[in-house]
């Protein structure tokens, strides 16, 4: 009995471990952000299992139900979207929930964009500090700042949409910095960019999802 979290790929259906696989057959119902992604992951692997939404909009509301269910002797999997649950989704909310209430929590590991852009960057990030997705305006700039202080390597998710002003943000703190951007990690326009933030500004292609790793380099 238990929830059990089962990481699923990033991008590429080939990445997804036997373990998760078989955990994936043998639970009563798979905890999911959108139903229509995790539909095409399982009936790709021939797997017939009951989907239950669980995201940000439902979670309060869900997780009372779901504890109950857990106690009664359900087997919850929990999955997100893509990569390791509970990093930057409701999972977290969840899981500390059981915790407090006793239940089983057992973790299946697997692909993670945190640490595949991290491996794949080159960057001097063997620590480093995970943003999750930005904050926008001012408190973009603000958070930027702070860990420019700190000097830490970050790493965050980072949209389509903001990334060319994200990078031009970075390029007027520290346009020595080095930055490594990968675009649709494992999938089949997998693309990464490496250099300063000034330059990827009129590099990076806008598509896709995104994760940043950050150098900061500052002058003495």
């Amino acid at each position: 009995m238990g929830l059990k979290i089962v990481a699923t790929p990033i991008g590429n259906l080939s990445d997804i471990s036997y373990r998760a696989l078989e955990t994936l057959k043998s639970v009563d119902a798979i905890l999911c952000e959108d139903t229509r992604r995790t539909m095409k992951l399982i009936t790709h692997f021939e797997i017939s299992k009951a989907l239950v939404s669980f995201n940000d909009n439902n979670a309060s509301k869900k997780i009372p139900h779901l504890l109950e269910e857990l106690k009664k002797g359900m087997n919850y999997a929990l999955v997100s979207d893509a990569g390791m649950p509970v990093i930057s989704d409701p999972g977290m909310k969840l899981v500390n929930e059981c915790h407090e209430n006793g239940i089983e929590v057992d973790v299946i590991p697997g692909p993670s964009a945190v640490v595949s852009a991290v491996a794949a960057s080159g960057l001097n990030a063997s620590h480093f500090v995970f943003l999750g997705f930005l904050p926008r305006g001012s408190k973009l700039r603000k958070t930027l700042r702070e860990m420019f202080d700190i000097g830490i390597p970050v790493v965050f998710f980072e949209s389509p949409y903001r990334i060319k002003d994200t990078l031009k943000e970075i390029c007027a703190i520290s346009p020595d910095s080095r930055i490594f951007v990968a675009r649709e990690m494992t999938k089949v326009n997998q693309t990464f960019y490496r250099g300063n933030p000034c330059e990827l500004c009129e590099k990076v292609d806008p598509i896709g999802e995104i994760t940043v790793v950050l150098e900061w380099r500052k002058k003495f």
